[in-house]
C-alpha cells in the first residue's frame, strides 16, 4: 500500500470506531426507554389498583407538561364551542 491509500485506511478505521460507539450509545438508550416504559406502565397498573382513572391521570399529566397560557386559551375556546351548542 502506499501512504495515501495508509492514511485512507486509518481514517476509515476511525470512523467505523466513532460510528460503532454511535450506534452502541443509541442502543443503551433505546434499552433504557423499554426499561423506564415498562416501570411507567407498572405506576398507571398500580394506580389502577388502587381505583385511580388512569386515562384522566394521563390528562392531568400532560396538561402539566404544557404551557399554562396554551391551556387557559384552549378551555375558554371549548367553553366557548360547548356555549355555542348548548352544552
Amino acid at each position: 500500500m502506499d501512504m495515501a491509500n495508509d492514511e485512507k485506511s486509518e481514517n476509515y478505521r476511525v470512523t467505523e470506531a466513532e460510528l460503532r460507539q454511535f450506534i452502541e450509545r443509541f442502543e443503551r438508550l433505546d434499552e433504557e426507554k423499554k426499561t423506564i416504559a415498562e416501570q411507567q406502565k407498572e405506576v398507571m397498573a398500580e394506580a389502577k389498583g388502587r381505583g385511580y382513572d388512569t386515562k384522566v391521570m394521563r390528562k392531568i399529566i400532560a396538561l402539566r407538561k404544557r404551557d399554562e397560557n396554551d391551556i387557559a386559551e384552549e378551555e375558554a375556546v371549548l367553553d366557548m364551542y360547548k356555549e355555542a351548542l348548548g352544552m
